[in-house]
């Protein structure tokens, strides 16, 4: 436990003597060399936590958000809100969690081509994230369908986000209640249709195939993961 402790306090103290240095050299080793300069952690503890160097940086600051959205929901009075503004207010928290130059910065180092995996994991984690703090316990395709669905709207307010010059982000905001919008409509449609005889008889035989799939054993098997 201690040695855990210790590992994220020095990735924690890394990744925050990083930050002023990703708005110029990006999600770098040269902006990994200048925290490790900083930030008094040694080098050999350093490579070893983040052994491919600004990438593995750019994936501990997003951990890092992920877990101050959860804080931020734990302290939260959600009994009040809907299902749906619940998921608004965890993917709000998430972005106010974060610095919008690193992410600016972190978007552009996960569209290589290269890191594409690591990305897509990275947002796939965040819903994950999310679901789960919201007491999520699906265990069959829902699983699946409602973290790709998040991370579509995640990647979509991010994107948003990023360009947006309104007061206190309140287009994002509202980008956001959009999104979520259009996926209750889908939800509800998609309801309709299962209760229809014709929709009934029509998916009949893809359900059967559907009730063989099952959520991961591990928190760790998500999409992106190589």
């Amino acid at each position: 436990m201690e040695t855990q402790m210790s590992r994220d306090l020095a990735l924690k103290q890394l990744v925050e003597a990083a930050l002023p240095h990703v708005v110029f050299d990006g999600w770098s080793d040269a902006a990994l060399n200048a925290a490790i300069a900083e930030s008094g952690v040694a080098p050999a503890l350093a490579h070893a936590l983040l052994p491919r160097g600004g990438v593995d940086l750019a994936l501990a600051y997003h951990r890092q958000g992920d877990e101050a959205m959860r804080a931020g929901l734990a302290v939260s009075d959600l009994t009040a809100l809907r299902f749906r503004d619940r998921v608004a207010l965890a993917v709000r928290l998430r972005l106010e969690a974060a610095d919008r130059e690193a992410v600016r910065r972190g978007t552009a180092l996960f569209a290589l081509p290269t890191h594409a995996a690591d990305g897509a994991r990275a947002i796939w984690g965040t819903a994950d994230a999310i679901w789960t703090a919201l007491g999520d316990s699906s265990t069959d395709l829902n699983w699946y369908s409602k973290r790709a669905t998040l991370s579509a709207v995640y990647g979509a307010t991010v994107l948003y986000w990023l360009g947006d010059d309104s007061e206190d982000h309140a287009a994002t905001w509202a980008f956001l209640d959009r999104r979520i919008d259009n996926v209750m409509q889908f939800e509800k449609a998609k309801a309709a249709f299962r209760e229809n005889p014709v929709g009934k008889a029509l998916l009949a035989g893809p359900l059967k195939v559907f009730e063989r799939i099952h959520a991961p054993d591990r928190a760790d098997d998500l999409p992106g993961h190589l």
